[in-house]
Formats: structure tokens, sequence, C-alpha cells
């Protein structure tokens, strides 16, 4: 080691391989002037949720069926519907503003662009989901309480 450059590289080694080999995350070592830090970083392993097989999910709420005419006009979980409000993150889904409070929206409610439908809670932060236009809610497809996923079917204004 010169005199001019204290830094020494097989100490670093040394200490990087203690890191490898044991469970700390970062290692700092000092002496008189010099100081070596060495740190890893840790990936957490990110869980993702696997959606429940259909049996095992909760069933949509969906208004009756309109008269026969009409039947086609009926909103499915599995078919798009241009009405549709989709989740616009990951979280978990609240229809009501509190535990005792009355839903913002049930089936048949009318609402207007803008108004408050549901809360989707991510992170401890309640985002308010909008009706995106004027219409109907026709169909429900969330509980109070349950979590949602990116994109994820809310309910449909029609």
């Amino acid at each position: 080691m010169a005199k001019d450059n204290p830094f020494d590289p097989d100490l670093v080694r040394e200490l990087a391989n203690l890191i490898a080999d044991t469970d700390l995350s970062e290692i700092e070592v000092e002496k008189g002037d010099l100081r070596i830090r060495v740190a890893r970083v840790i990936q957490a392993a990110m869980t993702v949720p696997v959606a429940a097989p259909a049996a095992l999910a909760p069933a949509p709420v969906v208004a009756p069926p309109p008269a026969a005419s009409d039947a086609s006009a009926v909103a499915k979980p599995g078919a798009p519907h241009p009405g549709t409000v989709l989740s616009p993150m990951v979280g978990t889904a609240y229809r009501k503003p509190s535990p005792d409070a009355k839903p913002f929206v049930e089936i048949g409610s009318k609402v207007q662009a803008g108004d408050k439908v549901l809360l989707v809670e991510a992170m401890k932060t309640f985002n308010e989901i909008v009706a995106p236009r004027a219409g109907t809610v026709t169909a429900i497809y969330v509980e109070d309480g349950t979590p949602v996923e990116y994109g994820e079917p809310l309910l449909v204004i029609e």
C-alpha cells in the first residue's frame, strides 16, 4: 500500500466476502483517517397475490336483467362493457366512506360525471374513484374492503 493512496483493495475484497458469507447488508471499517464502507443492495422478494378461482371468488352484484329485448345489454364480468369503471391502482376497495356509513352508490343509483363512487386505499392513502360520466350504476363487482388489482372492473355505469 502506497503512502499517498491508503486505499487497500484486498481489504475491500475481504469485507465484501464477509458480507456475502453473512446476513449483513453493510459493514464499515474505520482506522485513523481511512474509512471503508461496503454495502449490498438487498432486493426484497415481492409477492403477487394470485386471483382466486372463479368458484371461490365472490359473485358480482348485478342489476336484475332488463326486458328480453335488452338482455344483451346486461354487463358480464368477463365481457368488457363501455361503461365499466376500472381500478386505477392496486389496493383495497371501499364502497362506503366509513364502516357505519351508507355506500356511495348502489345498483340503480344515478350519478353525474365526477361523483364519488368508491374509494381505493393504497399505502394508507384513500383515493377517490369518481364517475367518468353521468349515468346509472347497473353492476357493482366489488364488496366493501376487498382487494383490487390495477385494471380490475369495479362497477358499470350505463
